[in-house]
């Protein structure tokens, strides 16, 4: 046994016309810890895909530990320990969480064809006990859970292999931050065990300081890779674009400003077992973080307002209108947007074109007077956004399902901004983007708050909050448990004070 637990050589991998990975080399010891950096679409998962099986190669080889490597699918890969947590969402909705978490490896509990459930869910059980990873309901299905507790099933079934090699697929920008820090503390314990972690996450400062290494990859090919003792943030932005990146992404101003006028009234919004008697305003021009635990109920607080609980108690007023928001298409028709966490699975149609994606919340007010929509009309609508919004893709008529995340959350914003809107709610805008998309959408919001929109913030990204709010409250156990205005209480250690 060597020190060198995978080896990579001059891996291909094309898709169409597209070369995803060129030439890669990359190689991995034990015990290490090693971050895998690049913009949107450098290659990164879908080098990570072929060592876990999900696609194959089209040339180049893979030894692990000195053996040839060539899986077929992710369970030869489990096969031979190496677990993967993907990207997106990787778990089967209409499945109990339990089963997930052994999907493809229920023979061990199955006997004369019968599974026996009772010690599937007492094995999934341990597992979570044994990683240490947030309790979920194992016998409920996995479709209406939230997209952290559905990460957690994820890190289960990974884990419960006993990996020795871990891949961490943009694990952490789906997590709230008391669960961030049970997975750092895994990470540790792995890396303790001789275990080998490769991870991804556009959260640069986190990935310099959890990893040994970091490998960058631009344009499909393999840049360098560094160590993380000599590396800061600023070098690896000029290593994965090839050019100095200007950093100032948040707002620079360090007081609240916004108008008098109240745009949106919530009071006393109550959903059970997810949140109590929340009640707040919103002005126009006000950008108003929401942030908590991964118990907080701050998501729900988006869904409520746009009308998407229908299990709420309460009341949603557009202020200006004098209208009380009862349901998502009242929102829709009356200047309100949403984007949801959830990008692929709540917002988007990812097997849809670009140009049905982009005009879909507009289809209203793109009507001709007999009640038709003009193909022409929407395609000119969505060459427009592609062009304003900087959406990267072959034409408007390409699926969604092929834009890589940051350009999908391009086409997800813009559909939104192109209306005339009042009220902007954006829950985790920038989960999954690389640096240059989150300045992007930085500067789109900084737009939208000149123009007097009123924005609901909620994220899981406390710099992200601090950066870009004028004002934040904190929720707890799902009622509000505190309230700060931009100035010089905005820091890290005060808001995580209130929020556990």
């Amino acid at each position: 046994m060597t020190d060198i637990i995978l080896d990579v050589k001059g891996l291909y991998k094309h898709f169409g016309s597209t070369c995803a990975n060129k030439n890669v080399d990359f190689s991995l010891k034990r015990g290490e810890v090693r971050g895998l950096a690049g913009e949107n679409g450098s290659g990164k998962s879908t080098l990570l895909s072929q060592i876990s099986g999900i696609c194959r190669k089209d040339s180049g080889g893979m030894l692990l530990n000195g053996q040839p490597y060539d899986p077929q699918s992710p369970l030869q890969a489990a096969n031979h320990k190496i677990g993967i947590v993907v990207q997106e969402l990787g778990v089967l909705s209409t499945l109990p969480a339990g089963v997930n978490v052994f999907a493809g490896r229920l023979s061990q509990f199955t006997r004369f064809g019968i599974i026996n459930m009772n010690a599937l869910y007492q094995e999934a059980e341990k597992q979570f006990q044994k990683w240490g990873l947030m309790p979920v309901p194992l016998k409920k299905t996995c479709g209406n859970m939230q997209i952290e507790t559905r990460k957690m099933i994820e890190l289960a079934r990974a884990l419960s292999i006993d990996p020795d090699l871990l891949i961490l697929d943009e694990v952490t920008q789906s997590l709230s931050q008391n669960n961030r820090d049970m997975l750092y503390q895994l990470i540790e314990n792995l890396k303790a065990a001789g275990k080998t972690i490769v991870m991804i996450t556009h959260d640069l400062e986190e990935m310099i300081r959890l990893c040994d290494n970091i490998t960058v990859l631009r344009d499909g090919e393999v840049v360098g890779t560094k160590a993380c003792d000599d590396l800061d943030p600023d070098e690896l932005k000029r290593m994965m674009v090839g050019r100095e990146v200007n950093c100032a992404y948040y707002r620079e101003d360090w007081s609240p400003d916004y108008e008098d006028e109240v745009v949106l009234k919530a009071e006393d919004l109550s959903v059970s077992g997810e949140i109590e008697a929340v009640s707040f305003d919103v002005h126009r021009g006000e950008i108003l973080g929401f942030c908590g635990l991964s118990d907080s109920g701050i998501h729900t607080v988006g869904k409520a307002v746009y009308g998407l609980a229908p299990s709420m108690k309460g009341k949603v007023t557009l202020s200006n209108k004098s209208l009380e928001i009862k349901n998502a298409g009242t929102a829709l028709c009356n200047g309100m947007a949403y984007v949801p966490k959830d990008r692929d699975g709540e917002a988007l149609m990812m097997q849809d074109s670009i140009v049905n994606n982009f005009v879909f919340p507009s289809t209203a007010s793109l009507k001709g007077r007999l009640g038709f929509l003009n193909p022409g009309k929407l395609r000119a609508v969505a060459v427009k956004g592609i062009a304003d919004f900087q959406i990267k893709c072959s034409g408007v008529n390409q699926r969604m399902d092929g834009l890589s995340g940051g350009n999908k959350q391009k086409v997800n914003l813009g559909r939104w901004l192109i209306k005339d809107l009042d009220v902007l709610i954006l829950d985790c805008p920038t989960r999954g983007v690389d640096v240059g998309v989150k300045a992007y959408i930085y500067q789109l919001m900084r737009q939208a708050k000149e123009q007097g929109l009123a924005i609901l913030l909620i994220s899981d990204e406390l710099p992200e909050i601090i950066g870009m709010s004028d004002r934040v409250i904190i929720m707890k156990d799902g009622k509000i448990n505190g309230e700060f205005y931009r100035g010089d209480d905005f820091t890290q250690e005060k808001l995580i004070e209130v929020m556990v």
